[in-house]
């Protein structure tokens, strides 16, 4: 049957297209060994100690070049509403951050996740520091630091904490102040030049972010980590690890940003906009990767000062935070090629949440409001089913009549559709339009952070991981075969063994998607059938 063939197409098209998908992620070459054998604190990257070494910045045209290694210095903790941070006095960067009340497993609820850490086989680290420009000398990110506590506290009545960090030499006394806020996941970066010496300094601050790649986390589902870069010309592009090692050779910009996301959570270097300057990446090692931001180079008189800023973000992937902090921040919640679709749909999903308190309940209540929408369509393809499954038998012996003769069957079948007026392509349309939606709603589910750790009732604690004990893939799987029930049998022996075996292979492959997407599959599934068997029945009768 046409009708049956575009399900089993549309079916077989996005089992393939996810597998595909994941299968050129977890097979990609493996981070080399060399790059994280050796414990993370002696892995990251420095400015070059000849200053001639570093172009000029006027016009940021190219990035601060970087190579060497990291050392560890003494650690000052900061302790916000929202984070808890550790400070490295080695180069001022931040080496740790700690994502408060937000678990880091579904295990470990208690602990704080990690974004930042230096520590164990991965790093990921946020670092600044001053580039010289014209024979300026560089204070980089290995440079050593003061601190004047080892512990700062974002107490209660408070709304800003202040840490500074000082270093002097030649000629200069550089105040690096990270700038933490209450119910804040942005952290300012000012960066205070007095120039003591005789003659002028030159130079320009940047901002950096460098990681390890953490590979592939799921088999079966395939979510970007990487670098993205925002300009005002492209304000989404993604730069994978892959391009950042073949040398990626950076945008110059006025208004932008760079970032490392992943999974639910992101760190992005915002250096603010009105002021020029050049988004680079650096792989200064093997299996190691950098993206930044280096910012307008600017001039300090003998006996001024200056001050140099740039901010960063380091938190989870919420959209109403992303869009405060930066033009163009949100779409690292990547919804895919369906964006323009997934979006209003995640967000009537967090207005169904607010008004149902369970983020379970408000994937099946959003189901139910798609199903009505698309409701006349369905009822025109689940009414031409109908009708092909009363003309079966006719079709059955059309087919035994004509055998392998495929031209005199398909004559006498669109005969008798015309003696019938049945179209048998009249199923297949409306289905073609759902599909982008299913599509876009699955990236809105798949990208939703609020899902994580959020439970539905019973076993399901987590509508962000898998089933535990498998009863939603199962009943979706059942809910399949009731829906090969209802729908007139293909003729084609071949196609009759795919269609048998599809719930099958359905079943296994949701077993491991989040219990989330499930949910929502077995709730289509139900109405679906429930909008055909009434229809059928109708028909039928």
């Amino acid at each position: 049957m046409d009708t049956q063939r575009v399900l089993l197409f549309v079916a077989l098209s996005l089992i393939l297209m996810l597998l595909w998908a994941e299968w050129g992620r977890f097979n990609a070459p493996p981070v080399p060994q060399a790059a994280i054998s050796q414990p993370a604190a002696s892995a990251s990257a420095v400015l070059p100690a000849t200053p001639g070494a570093v172009p000029q910045l006027q016009s940021p045209s190219v990035a601060p070049a970087l190579s060497g290694g990291l050392a560890r210095g003494e650690r000052v903790q900061v302790e916000t509403d929202l984070l808890s941070v550790e400070i490295d006095t080695q180069g001022g960067d931040l080496r740790r951050a700690a994502l408060v009340g937000i678990g880091r497993s579904n295990e470990e609820r208690d602990l704080p996740f990690m974004l930042l850490d230096d520590e164990g086989t991965q790093l990921f680290v946020a670092q600044t520091g001053l580039v010289g420009a014209n024979g300026s000398v560089n204070v980089d990110h290995r440079q050593m630091f003061e601190a004047a506590a080892n512990r700062y506290v974002l107490n209660d009545g408070e709304d800003e904490l202040r840490v500074p960090l000082v270093w002097v030499g030649e000629g200069l006394r550089v105040t690096k102040t990270y700038i933490f806020r209450r119910d804040s996941y942005r952290v300012g970066v000012e960066v205070s030049v007095e120039n003591r010496g005789d003659t002028a300094w030159q130079g320009a601050l940047y901002g950096q972010l460098q990681r390890t790649d953490p590979g592939q986390q799921s088999m079966f589902l395939y979510t970007y980590t990487g670098a993205v870069v925002s300009t005002p010309e492209a304000p989404y592009e993604k730069v994978d690890f892959d391009e950042i090692a073949s040398g990626w050779s950076g945008l110059n910009t006025t208004d932008g940003w760079a970032a490392m996301i992943q999974h639910y959570f992101l760190a992005a270097v915002l250096p603010g906009t009105g002021a020029s300057h050049r988004i680079y990446s650096l792989a200064p090692a093997p299996g190691r990767y950098v993206i930044g931001v280096a910012g307008d180079s600017q001039r300090i008189a003998a006996g001024q000062s200056g001050a140099l800023h740039t901010e960063f973000f380091l938190g989870p992937k919420i959209q109403e935070r992303l869009i405060d902090a930066a033009p163009g921040l949100e779409r690292t919640v990547d919804f895919g090629y369906l964006w323009f679709i997934a979006e209003p749909l995640h967000w009537l999903l967090k207005q169904l949440h607010s008004f149902m308190g369970n983020w379970g309940l408000a994937i099946i209540l959003l189901t139910i409001l798609i199903k009505l929408v698309f409701y006349k369509l369905s009822e025109t393809s689940y009414r031409s089913m109908a009708q092909m499954r009363k003309l079966g038998p006719r079709l059955q012996t059309l087919k035994e009549r004509y055998g392998d003769d495929r031209q005199k069957l398909n004559e006498a079948m669109m005969k008798m559709y015309r003696e019938e007026k049945v179209n048998p392509m009249s199923g297949c349309l409306p289905i073609l339009v759902q599909i982008p939606v299913f599509i876009a709603l699955y990236w809105a589910l798949l990208e939703s952070v609020e899902l994580r750790h959020a439970p539905f009732f019973g076993w399901i604690n987590d509508l962000s991981t898998l089933d535990p004990y498998f009863v939603l893939p199962i009943l979706m799987g059942i809910t399949m075969v009731v829906q090969q029930r209802l729908n007139p049998a293909p003729l084609d022996p071949i196609q009759q063994k795919l269609m048998m075996i599809l719930p099958l292979v359905f079943t296994v492959f949701f077993a491991f998607f989040p219990s989330g997407l499930v949910l929502y599959w077995l709730v289509n599934n139900l109405l679906s059938i429930t909008q055909q068997w009434v229809i059928t029945k109708r028909i039928a009768g």
